[in-house]
Formats: structure tokens, sequence, C-alpha cells
């Protein structure tokens, strides 16, 4: 594994850990901030939980789970995948700058949201990376385009032996009778 890739992995994963930590411990602090997106989404989406603060702490627990295993290096694709997936609403429920009134705070919410966006980034880009090995698209891709090339080399072979062996064995037939 790449230095970039070892010590990348475990910086973008820092936020989401501590973050993650802070959402599983304490969702009171942050439930009333994400009500406004979880409320809509829960009555359309039966399966999720219906209270604010357990879908809160369960974001929180992707979060940590997901980044200590993109840390460590494990799962790292998914892992980037699954923070991602609790990044948008957690950016959208708490970064509402277009809702302040105050100057300076819809600046500094604009930050935040940007800077989340930033990390979405970071994390989309962390999920596509497959540490310099082929993809498993890639490798179909190309085994199936080995297998064309070798089943166009078998028909020219036989095709070419065929002539000659048939011209043969007509020769011989001729000899023989």
């Amino acid at each position: 594994m790449s230095l970039l890739r070892t010590t990348g992995r475990p910086l973008l994963a820092s936020m989401f850990v501590a973050g993650g930590l802070r959402s599983l411990t304490s969702p009171e602090e942050v439930a009333p901030l994400a009500e406004p997106v979880v409320q809509p989404v829960t009555e359309h989406v039966p399966p999720l939980l219906d209270r604010t603060d357990q879908v809160v702490r369960l974001s929180g627990a992707v979060q940590v789970a997901a980044g200590i295993l993109l840390g460590l290096g494990r799962l790292p694709r998914l892992s980037a995948l699954a923070i991602a997936a609790t990044l948008v609403p957690t950016t959208v429920a708490g970064h509402r700058f277009w809702e302040e009134e105050d100057p300076a705070d819809r600046a500094q919410q604009r930050i935040h949201f940007l800077k989340n966006l930033s990390m979405l980034g970071g994390l989309l880009i962390a999920a596509d990376d497959t540490a310099g090995a082929p993809s498993l698209l890639w490798r179909s891709r190309h085994a199936a385009r080995d297998v064309r090339r070798d089943a166009r080399l078998v028909r020219r072979t036989v095709r070419a032996t065929a002539r000659p062996a048939a011209a043969t064995g007509g020769l011989r037939a001729k000899l023989s009778a």
C-alpha cells in the first residue's frame, strides 16, 4: 500500500470517528438539527427508525464503524461509501446556511457545508480507489476480450489447417484406390 493511502485514509476517517462518537453518545445534542431531515425521510421509508435520536445514533454508529475500518484500510471502498451515505443527510441537516438570517452565521454555515462537500468528494475518490489493483469490472472486460481474441485465433487456425488436411486426405484416398 502506498504511503499516501496509509496516511490519507486515517486522516480522512478521523473526522467521522470523532463526529460519529458524538452522535452516538449524545444524540440529544444533534437531534434538533436533524429533525427537519429525518422526519420526511421516516415518513416515506417505513423500515427506518421513527425517532430522530435513534436515527442520529444509528448514523453515528455507521460513521464510527466505517471510519475505523477506513482508517485501518479494511474494506476501504465499502467503508467510504457507507460514510458518504451518512454524510449527505448530516450536511443537509447540520449546515442549512440558506436558512440563516445573520450574515456571519450564514457565512460560517456555508463554510461548513462546503467543507462537508469536500469531504464527500474525498470519500467518493476513496470509494473508487482500487489501490492499484484493477477493479472487477476492468478484469471481467479484459477477460472477455481475451476469450474473444482466443476464439478468433482458434477459428483461423482451424480454417488454415482444415483445407490442407482435406486436400491431403483426398490425395491419400486417390492414391490408395
